[in-house]
Order: C-alpha cells, then structure tokens, then sequence
C-alpha cells in the first residue's frame, strides 16, 4: 500500500467520526423542527410579562419551567429555538434544492452543447459571482418584500451558481467519453443522454455541493432575518431571535447565545457531512 493510500484511509476514517457527529447534529434539529408540538413546553409566541428576561435555570435568579430563560416578554426561550429550527431548516433545504435544480441543468446544458450556451452560462456565472451577494439580496428582498418565498428564492440565486460550476465542469470532461460518443452513434437522442448517462455521472458532487449550500443557505437566511428583512418578523426563527437578543446582550446575554449556537451547531453538522460525502465520494479514497 502506497503512502498517499494510507493517507487517505487514515483522513477518510477521521471523517467518518466526523461525519458521524455532522449526521448526529443534523438529525437532532430535524427532530426538533419534525417534533417541535411535542418537544417544546410552550408554544413560541406565549407571552407572560411576569416571567420576563428569566436567566436560564442554572444561574441565580432562574426558572426550572424555563430552562433556557426568558425574553423580554416572557416567551421561552427554548420552545422559540426548536419552533425556530423549522423555518431555518425548510428554507435552507427548499433554497438548496431549488439552487441544485437550476445550476444542476445549466451546468449539464453548457458542459455538454458547449459553445454559445456554454459562453451564455459562464457569463451569467461571472455576473453573479461579481455582485456582493448579501447586498444583492438585500435590495431584492426591499423591493419585493420578505416572506417564506421570496427568501427561498433569493437564496437560491445564492446556491445554484456552485452547482453551475462544479457540473459543468464534470460535464465537459464527461462529454468526450466514449460510451456517450457510442451513444450518440447510434442515435440517442439528447435530453435520454443528459439523463440517462450524464446525470447518473454528476449527482454524488450534487448531493456534497447540496450539503453545503443548506449550509451556506441557513446561514445567510439567519443573517438576512437579524437585517430585518427575512422571514415574517412573527414567525420564530433563529436569525429574528438573534436580532432580538442584540439590544439585550448585556442585560439579557441568552437571548442571542441559545439562537446563535443552535445556528453554529446546525451549520457545523451539514459541513461536516459535506466534508464526509466529499470523502466518500472521492474516486481516489475507493
């Protein structure tokens, strides 16, 4: 066995732990979103001024009935973070597909005609990756208004350029093989090639680009939602959490810690698997 072998047995077992624990966190916040009627112990927009800006149970001053604290108008706090995991989760996932699905077929049309489709894609690519996206996403969202959508359609702007370009480039080494020029030989029609054999070929680098762009997605949405221009204000979400907490960091500092590791967590999961796909997938470590 070669050394660059055990290098890569060694590197592909570390991140089997780690992908391991990636999976564990990941599963952890679809359970709380999925369970979120019966894991939480109130429901996020209760609100009872007499319990307001409790600390969390294990400091002086806390509630056992809320183990996380209070915020500023006595909603709990950890019923908020598992009501919240639902949005961060839906849109991040919705974002991530519907960016795989737009990039994923630009990418296979402007591999595989080549020419001025593929002139066309890579232009649009440039243009994209020319703008701040954050800036860009928050004068869509002022223009068009926030929302469930709307967000998940911004986003998507944000995700479908990196399956572009990892496609496309899989598609232009791909599209010289010889089992599709013996294709295309004896007369199969393209939409069957795309599908058929050029598909089947780019899918496991969709599904580790997919991985981390729900992770790039939860990220962003919670940034977008901490500006005040997110998901409906009412709606629990992590990011609004966040926003609220910030007037409070000093006085209430659980307000924002509880939301922000809940963020840190979940992102730290979908990289760590995308990491593990990354690994797994790689023709090199078989």
């Amino acid at each position: 066995m070669t050394r660059i072998a055990k290098l890569l047995r060694h590197r592909i077992a570390g991140g089997t732990i780690l992908g391991g624990l990636g999976g564990l966190l990941l599963v952890c916040a679809v359970l709380a979103a999925a369970a979120a009627p019966v894991l939480a112990p109130y429901r996020p927009t209760d609100i009872d001024l007499r319990q307001r800006l409790l600390p969390p149970s294990w400091d002086a001053g806390g509630n056992m009935l809320h183990m996380l604290g209070t915020d500023n108008v006595g909603r709990d706090i950890l019923s908020r973070i598992i009501w919240g995991a639902r949005i961060s989760l839906s849109v991040g996932l919705a974002a991530s597909c519907l960016g795989a699905l737009v990039g994923s077929t630009l990418g296979l049309c402007a591999g595989f005609f080549g020419g001025w489709t593929d002139r066309a894609v890579s232009w649009l690519i440039d243009v994209q990756l020319a703008f701040p996206f954050t800036l860009f996403a928050i004068f869509l969202l002022a223009v068009f208004g926030g929302g469930f959508m709307p967000v998940v359609a911004v986003l998507s702007l944000a995700t479908w350029v990196n399956f572009a370009r990892v496609v496309r480039s899989q598609a232009l080494s791909l599209r010289a093989q010889d089992y599709l020029l013996a294709a295309r030989a004896v007369g199969v029609g393209t939409p069957r090639i795309l599908r058929r054999y050029l598909l089947p070929a780019v899918l496991p680098s969709i599904v580790v680009v997919a991985s981390f762009s729900a992770a790039q997605a939860i990220l962003t949405q919670a940034a977008l939602s901490f500006l005040g221009i997110g998901v409906d204000p009412t709606v629990p979400s992590w990011g609004t959490m966040l926003d609220l907490g910030r007037n409070y960091l000093q006085t209430a500092w659980w307000m924002a810690t509880f939301p922000g590791i809940a963020i840190a967590l979940t992102v730290l999961g979908a990289n760590l698997v995308g990491d593990w796909l990354s690994l797994r997938l790689d023709p090199r470590g078989s």
